[in-house]
């Protein structure tokens, strides 16, 4: 088989898993780009990755809660720990678009897959990160509850749009 034909068939083979990372990496840099210039230019709240870094590490070893993260003992890693697992939880959001989208959405991406699913995501951060790290539901124990609450809704929102943007970006690109 010659050498492009090989190259031609793994990357058939791996499409979807390819499209989601390539997507998903893509959709979380914009999302991340969006929190520094929100934080920076419209008071947004700063996000520190070794706080849920520092929590995953925690949950692999059966801890979901705690009373607050900052107060649990640092873990080895848990900036490079938290980053990955932002980018691997917005790749998974990313085959969740496609799942939703249904077959062929990286190639011919539709608004409503990407934007249900970024602004759903906000639930996860809502309903299961921000208890877990102990800040309670949606973040209702810091004093400014409401905003932070807003400006973690316009980053899903972001997000969302960064999944539409991205999977164009990449129609024909890939598989």
């Amino acid at each position: 088989m010659p050498p492009h034909l090989f190259w031609i068939a793994i990357v058939s083979k791996y499409a979807f898993v390819l499209h989601a990372v390539l997507i998903g990496v893509g959709t979380t840099l914009i999302f991340d780009l969006w929190v520094r210039f929100a934080a920076r230019f419209l008071g947004g709240p700063q996000v520190n990755w070794a706080m849920p870094g520092r929590w995953f590490v925690y949950l692999l070893r059966g801890r979901f809660f705690h009373k607050t993260i900052a107060q649990s003992s640092p873990v080895p890693y848990e900036l490079a720990i938290g980053w990955g697992f932002h980018y691997a939880v917005g790749v998974l959001f990313a085959a969740a678009a496609m799942i939703l989208g249904g077959p062929g959405w990286a190639q011919s991406p539709t608004w409503g897959p990407a934007l249900f699913v970024g602004i759903s995501t906000v639930l996860c951060g809502w309903l299961i990160l921000s208890p877990g790290l102990g800040f309670g539901i949606a973040g209702s124990a810091f004093p400014d509850a409401n905003r932070r609450r807003l400006f973690q809704f316009l980053s899903h929102v972001v997000f969302g749009i960064g999944l539409y943007v991205c999977a164009s970006l990449l129609r024909g690109v890939v598989g």
